[in-house]
């Protein structure tokens, strides 16, 4: 996978385990377009923080990620250290500071080794090669056991437009904008307003339509770099088809890598698409949609593969979502279980379970009551992902 003009490179430097990739260096022969959204929790990692303010400029031409620590409620210290990281990386680089922006991802208030910045960035920018994109994608995995990676093309007046990414993420996974981490890099020739727009609307339809667990990371961020050299026609607004045809391909690579975050979740054995359809709006789909998703009881059902919808129908009851329980329908797959609020029998109870011993399903809920329709991804909730989270620091 490669972008002309961008090259990758990653290094061990024991941040917190040995034997292991855990630095990570991208950087663009030239400055970028850059647009980013970051967590909205109110607890932010010092990379977060200095990332948001930088990216007011809207250009970017290097991203330094570690994994193995966060750099998370680590105070005035930790903003110094994460400031001397990038210092260390625009210096090697020859390029501003302010072109740099940094992320960390790993355990939550522990300092970040200084150290291990100092003495691996000279080798980090040496091996600087448009070879390396997958081994930063491992760099920046911690509980993760599968790289994420996406790419696709798509044709802007004429010309072939390259867009790509990396992501992390399989605990902490309910983003709000999850840990979550994702670099994108294009070679289309955006604006920033177009750029920034664009990835908000595919990260609506993406990234904030996962859920693992429930919760919201300290360091979540996603970038989006673009360094023109397509020469496409400007995507500048003027051409409301051309924007349309980045921002499609935008959320196809986006997607992609929601996916395969949920996929990859800690202890996860399944996949499901929640559907809320027959809704009064959409953002009510949504939001019972994610109630639904985010239920431990609904998941742990998944694992068990326990066709057991009145926890489902318990999880919508609560979801501040108003509609007539006599009027659900329920279907797992193509089998449908509730018809009017009520079960159309033990048959088939056990064709649905069947349906859930697959590894990818979808669950669809249809409330009869408007046009309202959405979806979100999830997975299972399994004894593994209690195992691993039960000794996360250790």
């Amino acid at each position: 996978m490669k972008i002309k003009g961008f090259s990758f490179s990653a290094v061990e430097a024991g941040i917190r385990y040995s034997d292991r990739l855990d630095l990570g260096l991208i950087y663009s022969d030239i400055p970028c377009v850059t647009a980013g959204l970051f967590t909205t929790s109110q607890v932010k990692a010092a990379p977060v923080i200095i990332d948001k303010e930088r990216l007011k400029g809207t250009y970017a031409q290097a991203i330094l990620v570690n994994s193995g620590c966060a750099n998370a409620c680590t105070g005035d210290k930790g903003m110094e250290v994460a400031m001397a990281t990038s210092a260390l990386a625009s210096e090697a680089l020859g390029i501003s500071d302010d072109l740099v922006q940094i992320s960390s991802t790993g355990v939550i208030g522990e300092q970040l080794n200084l150290e291990a910045f100092e003495q691996s960035m000279p080798k980090l920018v040496k091996e600087l090669s448009a070879d390396n994109f997958e081994r930063v994608a491992q760099a920046i995995m911690t509980t993760d056991t599968v790289l994420k990676i996406a790419q696709t093309r798509v044709n802007v007046g004429g010309k072939d437009v390259k867009i790509m990414g990396m992501a992390k993420g399989a605990g902490m996974i309910m983003p709000n904008m999850a840990t979550m981490l994702a670099f994108i890099f294009t070679d289309a020739q955006i604006n920033f307003a177009e750029l920034h727009k664009s990835l908000v609307k595919a990260s609506d339809r993406t990234f904030n339509r996962i859920t693992i667990d429930g919760d919201t990371s300290t360091n979540d961020m996603v970038l989006v770099m673009a360094n023109g050299t397509a020469e496409n026609p400007l995507i500048d607004g003027g051409s409301p088809q051309d924007l349309q045809l980045f921002q499609d391909g935008l959320e196809v690579v986006l997607k992609d890598l929601a996916l395969q975050i949920v996929s990859d979740g800690e202890g996860a054995t399944k996949t499901i698409t929640i559907k809320v359809c027959g809704a009064k709006e959409n953002q009510d789909a949504e939001k019972m949609a994610r109630t639904i998703a985010t239920s431990s009881l609904v998941k742990t059902a998944f694992f068990g593969e326990d066709a057991n919808w009145g926890r489902i129908l318990a999880a919508m009851g609560r979801c501040g979502v108003r509609f007539d329980p006599n009027r659900v329908d329920i279907s797992f797959g193509n089998v449908l279980i509730v018809k009017d609020g009520l079960s159309l029998g033990a048959e088939e109870e056990t064709a649905a379970s069947l349906v859930l011993k697959e590894k990818n399903f979808t669950v669809c809920v249809d409330l009869k009551d408007g046009p309202g329709c959405d979806e979100v991804f999830t997975c299972d909730f399994s004894i593994d992902y209690v195992k691993i989270n039960a000794d996360y620091r250790s």
